[in-house]
């Protein structure tokens, strides 16, 4: 989760389209895409910082206990500075 927002946040400080920062989080991973989040922060001009959250609801695999415990929320944030 952290690796995939490093590299959303890198895909942020080069390129503006937010769709191509979910792309660069979706293929820098192996996660299931159907539970995974990402949210770009505002982005400013360059100089500025841009942030990318993603978070991930990974699913409880134990034997009986699994459905009970319910999923186990991931989060992992970077921040790096506008390029362009």
């Amino acid at each position: 989760v952290t690796f995939g927002a490093r590299e959303g946040a890198r895909q942020a400080a080069v390129e503006e389209d937010e769709g191509s920062v979910r792309r660069a989080v979706a293929a820098s991973t192996r996660l299931d895409g159907d539970r995974l989040d990402v949210d770009v922060g505002d982005r400013g001009e360059p100089g500025s910082r841009v942030t990318v959250r993603v978070a991930y609801r990974a699913p409880t695999d134990l034997p009986l206990v699994g459905r009970l415990v319910g999923d186990v929320h991931l989060e992992g944030v970077a921040a790096m500075r506008v390029e362009r």
